[in-house]
């Protein structure tokens, strides 16, 4: 149950009224060196590396997530997903960058990336409620936080229109939950109104920072856009709560379904424990895991970076251990817009014509009949 931030010095009292009310999480975020100096007890020392930390980096945290941070572990997994650490700036690891997926580069126009062939991302704002050090579009923090004008995102709706082959619209951003509604709105009708575009979903990590955002007028105005998908964005089991189940219910009720996509971080959710209570406590509030990514290698974010082994690793010990509606895809995104790439175990150690060979869950080897010639008609 959501409680009242220890922090209490930097967070204007209010009422549970208030503190239930998205409005007032949203206009009470924890932002600037000034917070960042009280919430930390920064010596005068430390406070000039926050000042140029968050001069590259931004940081901005509801009142509700930091609510969820065990403050007496230096090393919560809360903590480190929202407050900014030096290591951002001070340390890198080689081949790191600052758009390693190529995005800017497979921009058509301004903020919408194509780099499938049959679905587009339409980055339609600027703005998140907290601000994840994990992103890999730290590169944009710089700029201020803002939802694109109407005539910005009129051009994406124009270029999704004028190309045929395009199947699937993802909103993003930033995230398109902080956006106007009645903007969001009119983009999402203008979109689905394309009559080659089928699906929609929308990224965001709403119902996990600020779950009070998933109102009933916001999810009736989603539902009259569907087919819509959700995916969110859920990483450590903690982050399950109260009330960021009942913000998911209410997305299911109305009838869009709910996704996750859960980011490896070194120290947060790196071992196999972690991972299977939380895609166990997605399954039972109805949230189906859908890709667990390898972490980018986006400057700012390599103290998060696991060995790419960890991942398969995790697979390995999970696979057979948990159902099926538990197991994301493993994967990684390839540098330069190579897209993503499957890093699941394998089973299958060899195949001949009238054999295959598989290694179980638990280490046996078991041989296979698949004679050559059985998919041939009679």
């Amino acid at each position: 149950m959501y409680q009242p931030c220890l922090a209490t010095e930097i967070i204007p009292s209010a009422t549970p009224d208030e503190e239930s009310d998205w409005r007032w999480q949203f206009s009470n975020r924890i932002k600037g060196l000034s917070a960042l100096s009280k919430l930390l007890r920064l010596t005068p020392s430390e406070t000039g590396l926050y000042r140029d930390l968050i001069s590259e980096y931004r940081y901005a945290v509801t009142p509700y997530y930091l609510s969820l941070i065990d403050w007496s572990d230096p090393n919560d997994p809360i903590r480190r997903q929202c407050i900014p650490d030096p290591r951002e700036i001070t340390f890198s690891l080689p081949g790191s960058e600052k758009d390693p997926l190529a995005e800017q580069i497979h921009m058509p126009v301004p903020g919408l990336i194509h780099r499938y062939p049959d679905r587009v991302l339409a980055m339609v704002t600027n703005t998140c409620a907290t601000y994840c050090r994990h992103c890999n579009r730290k590169r944009t923090w710089k700029n201020p936080e803002a939802g694109n004008t109407r005539d910005a995102l009129g051009h994406m709706v124009d270029y999704v229109a004028s190309n045929s082959h395009i199947r699937e619209v993802i909103v993003s951003g930033g995230d398109p939950l902080t956006m106007n509604p009645g903007l969001l709105d009119e983009f999402l009708g203008s979109m689905e109104a394309i009559p080659h575009v089928e699906v929609l979903r929308i990224g965001t990590r709403i119902p996990v920072v600020l779950p009070m955002r998933i109102t009933d007028d916001l999810c009736q105005m989603l539902a009259r856009h569907r087919p819509l998908w959700v995916n969110t964005h859920f990483n450590h089991p903690r982050e399950i709560t109260p009330e960021s189940t009942k913000a998911c219910e209410r997305l299911l009720k109305v009838g869009i379904p709910v996704s996750n996509q859960t980011v490896l971080l070194k120290g947060i959710n790196d071992s196999p424990e972690v991972m299977r209570a939380l895609f166990c406590g997605l399954e039972k509030i109805m949230v189906r895991p859908y890709y667990l990514f390898h972490c980018d290698a986006v400057k700012g974010t390599d103290h998060f970076r696991t060995d790419i082994r960890k991942g398969i690793e995790i697979m390995e010990r999970l696979w057979g251990e948990i159902g099926g509606l538990c197991i994301p895809n493993f994967v990684v995104d390839l540098p330069t817009g190579g897209g993503k790439a499957p890093m699941m175990p394998s089973y299958l150690l060899n195949i001949d014509r009238d054999e295959a060979v598989f290694r179980t869950y638990e280490g046996k080897i078991v041989r296979y009949s698949c004679p050559g010639g059985a998919d041939t008609p009679p």
